[in-house]
């Protein structure tokens, strides 16, 4: 009998085809096109996947494009293979999507509005709010301002949208297989305000919010200080962090798991994934561009996709 079962499985094995995962380029004038191509030839991104590349690729089509400088054209071929992966993947041509970075200032050269792929993505895809979360075995940070100067944070940080974000956070995470999550609430100001001396917006604001959304069942706690949250976590006291800023957030995980970590938008109908780092412009055609974080990005799309 056992035999028969590990028979089947192999059958099974055969006949499910294996997710398509498109690829994104990213900015062609930067190390998008390199670690993208690198990406898709790994054998253990083979292993999971049928990648899909989006965006100029080849030395032809890159040598449009002048490497290292920001570029309106470069911006807008970015765009465009963003849009026609968002397409294919809601038509299901494809299953997920991966994409290298883009250049902030490129989309402003080409006259687009997006700070990023994570407003563009709920834009194209009309969804009310795309929310950043970088994941990794480390450390998984949610946050709750993206591409915005600090100084305007405290005015962004809202008790309805720290109480939607950890509502997200919690109905997304168990597609990474924790099913309980333990969420915990960073502190914007040092000491997370200490009770009102160090800033209000600590007590005034994220407390009234954790406790609501504790009372509605969801297991999440704090705020808790800045400078020792991230700790707590690594050590397996939360599953993740609601960071209130991105410098904040992004820190620690660089620390604890560069070119490890992934950048998953939720609150998207369709599953995207990207790299932890941005274009590298000075070191594109050296041959230090490191493709870890990008091929990171492909397996755990693919095995989203899998289990969607």
């Amino acid at each position: 009998m056992r035999h028969l079962r590990i028979r089947w499985l192999r059958v099974l094995q055969a006949v499910t085809p294996k997710p398509k995962i498109g690829i994104t380029v990213g900015d062609p004038a930067g190390i998008g096109p390199e670690i993208a191509v690198r990406a898709a030839l790994d054998s253990a991104v083979l292993a999971l996947c049928e990648p899909v590349l989006y965006g100029p690729s080849t030395a032809d089509e890159l040598s449009a494009f002048p490497a290292g400088q920001v570029n309106a054209a470069a911006g807008r071929a970015a765009y465009d293979a963003i849009v026609r992966a968002v397409h294919d993947a809601e038509a299901g041509t494809i299953d997920a999507i991966a994409t290298a970075p883009i250049n902030k200032e490129a989309f402003a050269a080409a006259d687009l509005p997006w700070k990023g792929h994570t407003d563009l993505l709920a834009h194209l895809t009309r969804s009310p709010r795309g929310v950043m979360m970088f994941h990794s075995d480390a450390l998984r940070v949610v946050l709750a301002t993206v591409h915005i100067p600090l100084a305007e944070v405290p005015r962004a940080i809202t008790r309805p949208l720290i109480e939607e974000l950890v509502e997200l956070t919690a109905r997304e995470l168990p597609r990474f297989g924790i099913q309980a999550p333990r969420i915990g609430v960073a502190g914007l100001n040092p000491h997370a305000g200490e009770h009102g001396l160090l800033g209000h917006e600590d007590e005034s604001v994220l407390r009234p919010a954790v406790e609501a959304c504790a009372a509605r069942g969801i297991n999440v706690t704090g705020p808790f200080p800045a400078d020792t949250i991230f700790v707590r976590a690594i050590r397996d006291g939360f599953d993740v962090v609601i960071a209130c800023y991105h410098d904040q957030g992004l820190i620690p995980v660089k620390v604890a798991a560069f070119g490890k970590a992934v950048n998953v938008t939720l609150g998207l109908p369709i599953i995207r994934t990207s790299v932890d780092h941005g274009t590298a412009f000075d070191i594109v055609g050296t041959g230090m561009a490191d493709p870890s974080s990008m091929i990171e990005a492909v397996k755990l799309a693919a095995k989203l996709a899998a289990k969607r």
